[in-house]
C-alpha cells in the first residue's frame, strides 16, 4: 500500500531533515510516527502528499511512484487531517464535510448524501449539516475534521496531530471512536503524534525517529517489551506499562464475569440486600438480556430514596466501559487516569460480560513496574 525506499530530505544548508528512511506498510494498517521534536515524523508525513518534495528516493502509493503524479490530483486522493482542524467558518457543516466532493464534482444531492452518511459514523444527527463551525464544540469539529478527510473514501489518511488541542477527556473518546472507526472502514492512517500513550493505544505499528533516521519499527506491544536501545527506552519511559506478564494481554483473561447487577424493575430496598449481601457499594444495571443500562450506588440511593422506589428511576446512565478484546494495558491507564474503582466489559451488542477491578490490576501493575526480583529486594 505505502511505501518508503531509501527516501531523504535535504533542506538549503545542508540540513538533514529525513535520512534514507526505508519503510513498507500494509493497506488497513494504523501506523504512528513519533519522535522528539524536529526528528523528522511530520517532514516524513508531508512527504507523502507532497506538501514537501522529497529530495531522494522513492514513496509510492499501490505501486505507483508519487512522483509522476500531479500534486494536486494526488492530494485530492488522501485524506489529511491537521490539529488546527481547518473548517471554513463561513461553511456549513455539510459544505465543509463535502468540500472534496464539490472540488471532484460530485452533484449536490450525492455531496448532501454522503455528509449524512458519515455524520451517522460518528453518532452525530443529520441537524448539524446546516450549522456553522462555531457552533459546534472543539470535540464535534475535530469529528468533522476527520469526516472530511473520510468524504471522498480515499483509502489513505494522513493526520499531523489532530487530537493535540483537545482536552483529555475528548481526546481519549475521540481516540476510541477513531480506532473503531478505522477499523470499520479498513483505511491507511498514517498519524504523527508527540504523546507515546497516544501512539501505544492507536497504532498496529509505531515508528520511532531521531534525527531523521529511523531507531525501531514495531507493534506497540514489541516495542513496550523488547526496545531498540536506550533511547527508546527512555522515550517510553520507565513508569510507562511494561508487561511483565506476555500471556495476560486482554480484559477476559483477568475480569470477574459475574459482576453484581440489578435489573431497573428492582426496587432500591432489593438494591440494598443486594449490596449488602455481595459486600459491594454499587450494582450494575442491567435489562432482561443482560445489556448494560448504567449503575446505582450507595450514594445515589441515599440521595434519591425519598422521591423514588425503583432502580429504574434514578439509575445513572454515564460510565465508562471496555470492550471485550480491549487490551490490559489500555484498561490499566484508563483505570489509574480517571481514578474508577472498576470498568465494566461489554460486547458488540453492549451486552455486559464482565467487570475488571482495580483490585484485579494491581498484581500485573507492580510486576510490570518493578517486577518480582525488585520486589523482593524491597522487602
Amino acid at each position: 500500500m505505502l511505501k518508503f525506499d531509501n527516501v531523504s530530505k535535504v533542506y538549503k544548508g545542508g540540513k538533514k531533515a529525513v535520512q534514507n528512511l526505508t519503510l513498507e506498510f500494509e493497506k488497513g494498517e494504523f501506523i504512528c510516527f513519533i519522535g522528539p521534536s524536529g526528528c523528522g515524523k511530520t517532514t516524513t508525513m508531508k512527504m507523502i502528499n507532497r506538501l514537501i518534495e522529497p529530495t531522494g528516493g522513492s514513496i509510492s502509493i499501490n505501486g505507483v511512484n508519487i512522483m509522476d503524479k500531479d500534486p494536486v490530483q494526488l492530494r485530492r486522493e488522501i485524506g489529511y487531517v491537521i490539529q488546527q482542524i481547518g473548517l471554513f467558518p463561513h461553511m456549513t457543516i455539510q459544505e465543509n464535510i463535502s468540500l472534496v466532493l464539490k472540488l471532484l464534482k460530485w452533484p449536490e444531492e450525492k455531496r448532501r448524501e454522503r455528509a449524512k452518511e458519515l455524520l451517522t459514523l460518528v453518532d452525530m444527527t443529520p441537524d448539524y449539516l446546516e450549522k456553522y463551525p462555531h457552533e459546534l464544540s472543539g470535540g464535534q469539529q475535530q469529528r468533522i475534521g476527520v469526516l472530511r478527510a473520510l468524504a471522498a473514501d480515499q483509502p489513505l489518511i494522513l493526520m499531523d496531530e489532530p487530537f493535540g488541542a483537545l482536552d483529555p477527556i475528548t481526546r481519549d473518546s475521540l481516540q476510541e471512536e477513531f480506532k473503531k472507526l478505522q477499523k470499520k472502514l479498513d483505511k491507511t492512517i498514517v498519524f504523527v503524534t508527540h504523546d507515546m500513550d497516544e501512539a501505544i493505544k492507536l497504532a498496529d505499528r509505531i515508528v520511532i525517529m531521531r534525527d531523521g533516521q529511523l531507531v525501531q519499527c514495531d507493534t506497540p506491544d514489541e516495542i513496550l517489551r523488547n526496545p531498540a536501545d536506550e533511547f527508546v527506552e527512555e522515550f517510553i519511559g520507565k513508569d510507562r506499562l511494561v508487561q511483565a506478564r506476555p500471556n495476560i494481554q486482554t480484559v477476559e483473561q483477568i475480569m470477574n464475569p459475574n459482576p453484581s447487577t440489578i435489573t431497573g424493575d428492582g426496587t432500591l430496598s432489593e438494591a440494598i440486600q443486594l449490596m449488602k449481601q455481595n459486600r459491594v457499594d454499587s450494582l450494575l444495571v442491567v435489562d432482561e438480556n443482560k445489556v448494560l443500562q448504567g449503575f446505582i450506588d450507595v450514594e445515589i440511593i441515599d440521595q434519591k430514596r425519598k422521591k423514588a422506589t425503583r432502580v429504574s428511576d434514578v439509575v445513572e446512565s454515564e460510565l465508562f466501559t471496555v470492550e471485550k478484546g480491549t487490551l490490559v494495558r489500555d484498561t490499566i491507564r484508563k483505570i489509574l487516569k480517571r481514578g474508577m474503582k472498576y470498568v465494566p466489559v461489554i460486547d458488540e451488542e453492549k451486552r455486559l460480560i464482565g467487570i475488571v477491578t482495580r483490585a484485579s490490576l494491581v498484581d500485573i501493575v507492580y510486576d510490570s513496574i518493578w517486577g518480582e526480583d525488585e520486589i523482593s529486594n524491597i522487602g
